[in-house]
C-alpha cells in the first residue's frame, strides 16, 4: 500500500495545460459512458442525476489536478472517501466510484499524448486501489476533543435557527472571562465542523447548514465588539480566500485574532480573485498577506498568487502566510508553493506573524 504523502510522477507544464483544457469533455464523457454502462440504477435520478454525475467526474478532476501538479497521491483518496459517504448516505451507489476512475483514465489516454497519458493514468490508478484498501463506512459525526460543553448547547440554536441563543451562550463566555478567540476555537469552530459532519451524513439539509453559518458569523461580529480594544502595533495584515474558496468562516476567526492582537486588518473574505489581492496588497503595502484554501485543488490559485504577488512586488512585499483545512491536512505544501509559513490555528497564525514579520 503506497504510503500516505507518497509522491507520484508530476506532469509536465504542457501536460497539465493539456488535462485542464480536457476536464470538462472527460466529465461529459465519462457520464454517458456510465450511463450506458448503468442506465438501470441511474434511470431513477432522472435528468439531475445525470447533472450531478457529470459534477462528480468534474470535482474528481478538480481534485486529481493537485497529484499531477505537486506528486501528492493523499487529497485525492481523502476525496474520494469524502465522496463516497456522502453517495452512500444518499443512497447512490458509490461502488461506481472506482468504474468512474478507470474511464477517467481510458479517456485521458485516447486524448492525451503517450507519457503525459500515463502520468495521468497512474495517479488514477494508484488512487483507486488506495481508495478501495482503505474503504471504511461512514462514521456517526462526534463532536472534536477541543470542543468545550458549550458546543453541543450552541449547535442546537444554530441549528433551530435561534440566533438570540447562539448569542446568549457566547456572551456568558466572554461574560466568564473567556476571549473570543477561545470561544470561536471551542465552542463555534466545534459546532461548525459537527454540523458539516451531519450535511455529510445527509443528516440536515444544505439549507440548514448555510443557516448555521450566516448564524454563527453574526454571533462572532457581535463577540468581537464586546472584546477589549487593543493597542495598536502598526502592522497590516490582508487575509483572503482564494479564488474558489467558499469557506470563509476559519479565515474570519483569523481575522479576529488579528485585530484583537492589534493588527490592522484587511478581511476580504470567500473567493477573492488572486489579481485582486495582489493589486489591494500592493496599494495598502500590506506587511503581511494571509490565504486560505480549504480543499487541495484551491492550492494552484494560491501559488499563482504567491507568484503574482512576488513578481508585481517584488522582493521588498509582504510575507505570505497560508491556512485552511488543505494546508492542516498537508504542511509540507506550503514551501511546494512558495509560501512563508503555514498555521493552523488562528492563535498560532497572529504568533508566527509576530515572528516573521518583526523577527
Amino acid at each position: 500500500m503506497m504510503p500516505e504523502g507518497a509522491a507520484l510522477t508530476s506532469l509536465r507544464v504542457e501536460g497539465l495545460q493539456r488535462f485542464r483544457l480536457l476536464k470538462a469533455d472527460a466529465a461529459a464523457a465519462v457520464t454517458e459512458r456510465l450511463y450506458a454502462l448503468h442506465d438501470t440504477t441511474y434511470a431513477p435520478f432522472g435528468q439531475r442525476g445525470r447533472e450531478a454525475c457529470r459534477e462528480d467526474l468534474a470535482f474528481h478532476l478538480e481534485f486529481l489536478q493537485p497529484t499531477l501538479e505537486f506528486g501528492l497521491l493523499q487529497p485525492m483518496v481523502d476525496y474520494l472517501h469524502w465522496i463516497a459517504s456522502v453517495l452512500a448516505a444518499r443512497a447512490i451507489p458509490s461502488a461506481h466510484l472506482a468504474v468512474s476512475l478507470d474511464l477517467l483514465a481510458e479517456f485521458f489516454t485516447e486524448h492525451m499524448q503517450a507519457t503525459d497519458a500515463a502520468v495521468v493514468s497512474a495517479a488514477l490508478g494508484a488512487a483507486r486501489a488506495q481508495f478501495l484498501r482503505g474503504r471504511e463506512l461512514p462514521r456517526a459525526p462526534t463532536l472534536p476533543s477541543t470542543a468545550w460543553p458549550e458546543a453541543t448547547a450552541f449547535e442546537a440554536a444554530l441549528l433551530a435557527g435561534d440566533q438570540r441563543a447562539a448569542m446568549v451562550l457566547v456572551n456568558a463566555c466572554i461574560d466568564q472571562g473567556q476571549s473570543l478567540i477561545d470561544v470561536e476555537q471551542h465552542v463555534i469552530q466545534p459546532a461548525l465542523y459537527h454540523i458539516g459532519d451531519c450535511w455529510q451524513a445527509n443528516q440536515i439539509s444544505v439549507a440548514e447548514e448555510h443557516l448555521a453559518t450566516a448564524i454563527a458569523q453574526a454571533v462572532m461580529t457581535t463577540g468581537l465588539l464586546r472584546s477589549p480594544v487593543p493597542e495598536m502595533l502598526g502592522k497590516r495584515v490582508l487575509l483572503a480566500c482564494v479564488a474558489g474558496n467558499q469557506h470563509a468562516v476559519g479565515l474570519h476567526m483569523v481575522a479576529d485574532a488579528f485585530q484583537l492582537a492589534g493588527w490592522d486588518i484587511r478581511y476580504l473574505g470567500a473567493s477573492v480573485p488572486g489579481p485582486a489581492i495582489v493589486q489591494l496588497a500592493a496599494d495598502w503595502k500590506a506587511d503581511l498577506v494571509g490565504l486560505s484554501a480549504s480543499f487541495a485543488h484551491q492550492l494552484r490559485g494560491v501559488k499563482e498568487t504567491i507568484a503574482l504577488l512576488r513578481e508585481t512586488i517584488g522582493p521588498g512585499g509582504p510575507a505570505v502566510m497560508v491556512g485552511g483545512l488543505a494546508f492542516n491536512r498537508f504542511p509540507r505544501i506550503a514551501d511546494l508553493i512558495g509560501a512563508d509559513a503555514s498555521t493552523a490555528d488562528a492563535r498560532a497564525a497572529v504568533a508566527c506573524a509576530n515572528r516573521i514579520v518583526n523577527g
